[in-house]
């Protein structure tokens, strides 16, 4: 079992020091290739990697929401696909342990001056990603909607059932909540989420055991189809971009999605009415417990093993310029609450605030997290499509889980 002898994981506000170079960055060889996800704010942080790195750099970028996908084969090659991979917590233990992102301890000692210890994502005592925003999933409300039937901001999901069931018999709305239940990496997120506000624990201590065929597992089952059967029938089909369309059609009056994604939400584009009225709130709880049914994530850069010294050198002048620059985070505050000194956060960041404030729990960082997540977003399903029992689902994610484990030499 490889073990993380050392994990330092910090949502801290970063000073930043002097030492940023600005135009050019000093960059004179070398190339920056980017696979990142595909939303605004990682938009704006590659946009001023790119002015950084000048017109002339060889840069490129795929900003796709299939980058989870992509991954692991496009860094597998020899030349790697990309030099740079963007993702967050669980990006990068499984790149980590298939050796195809590279220790930046170097780079920090000549070009990092302006990182704060704080962060650097520091594994096994190497620096192996540099963390530039936080993000996590919250509660999202059309207020107009809750005022016209006398429903109180819900605080608990036991308290966005009810209001839902109300908006839907009311007849304003039919499918009145959403979430990002597609198939696969994104229902398995919303399980994750929801098993750690019931207080459930992965793994047995001190091992790699799964640890979720019981009550916390089924009580989380249960919660989450009966949130999906307050949703559009297509539900497995819907990721975050798809649940944003939803809401900006305006068929969803409440709604559990990424921070990240509430700039495009209250831009000045789509319905005014509907903009107006769409307020964020903090993650909600469930089952009595007191911490978020949601995790804290960070975004931040790792840089691909099998790409020349060159290019891992430009990509990481390029993206540390991005990562410590207060310009950058004060003209688009409303897109991310990034890690950076003299960052002001606005109301779009209320959500991650809240997060952190109520003791909500990262994404587990283990070496077998993203095991256990893939076989949760296969294994679930047909418990969803009512095929069979909670138990039952659980019972066959802990195998396929363990057949996997037992294949990296987990188990």
């Amino acid at each position: 079992m490889k073990i993380l002898s050392k994990l330092v994981f910090t949502l801290a506000l970063m000073s930043l020091c002097g030492h940023t170079i600005y135009a050019g960055c000093g960059i004179s060889s070398g190339s920056i290739h980017i696979l990142a996800n595909d939303f605004p704010a990682l938009r704006t942080y590659t946009d001023t990697a790119k002015a950084c790195a000048g017109v002339s750099a060889d840069f490129k970028v795929n900003h796709t929401s299939e980058h989870n996908n992509l991954a692991m084969a496009a860094l597998s090659a020899n030349p790697a696909e990309y030099s740079v991979r963007i993702g967050a917590n669980s990006s990068v233990v499984p790149l980590m342990n298939e050796g195809l992102i590279r220790p930046m301890d170097d780079l920090v000692a000549k070009y990092g001056q302006g990182l704060q210890k704080s962060q650097l994502i520091t594994i096994n005592g190497k620096v192996m990603a540099v963390a530039f925003m936080a993000n996590t999933q919250h509660l999202y409300y059309r207020k107009d909607i809750l005022n016209e039937l006398g429903i109180e901001v819900p605080k608990t999901y036991e308290e966005v059932v009810s209001a839902a069931k109300k908006i839907r018999s009311s007849g304003k709305l039919l499918n009145p909540y959403a979430a990002a239940y597609k198939a696969g990496w994104n229902l398995a997120e919303e399980f994750v989420n929801m098993f750690l506000g019931y207080g459930g624990e992965f793994f047995k201590p001190g091992s790699a055991e799964p640890n979720i065929n019981n009550e916390k597992g089924i009580s989380t089952l249960k919660m989450l189809k009966t949130l999906a059967g307050l949703s559009n029938p297509d539900y497995l089909t819907h990721d975050s971009e798809a649940i944003k369309v939803e809401w900006e059609a305006g068929k969803v009056a409440l709604m559990t999605l990424w921070a990240s994604r509430s700039g495009t939400l209250l831009d000045d584009e789509g319905d005014p009415a509907i903009t107006a009225a769409t307020k964020l709130a903090a993650p909600a709880t469930v089952g009595g417990g007191s911490i978020p049914a949601a995790t804290l994530w960070w975004d931040g850069f790792t840089l691909a093993t099998n790409r020349s010294d060159k290019d891992a050198e430009a990509s990481f002048k390029a993206l540390v310029h991005a990562a410590t620059s207060k310009k950058m985070a004060n003209e688009a505050s409303d897109q991310a609450v990034w890690l950076v000194d003299g960052f002001k956060p606005g109301p779009k960041s209320v959500g991650v605030l809240a997060a952190a404030k109520m003791g909500a729990k990262p994404y587990p960082m283990l070496p077998y997290m993203s095991l256990m997540h893939g076989a949760l977003g296969s294994e679930i399903v047909d418990f969803l499509k009512g095929k069979e029992s909670a138990q039952q689902a659980l019972a066959d994610t802990e195998a396929a889980y363990r057949g996997k484990a037992k294949e990296k030499g987990f188990l």
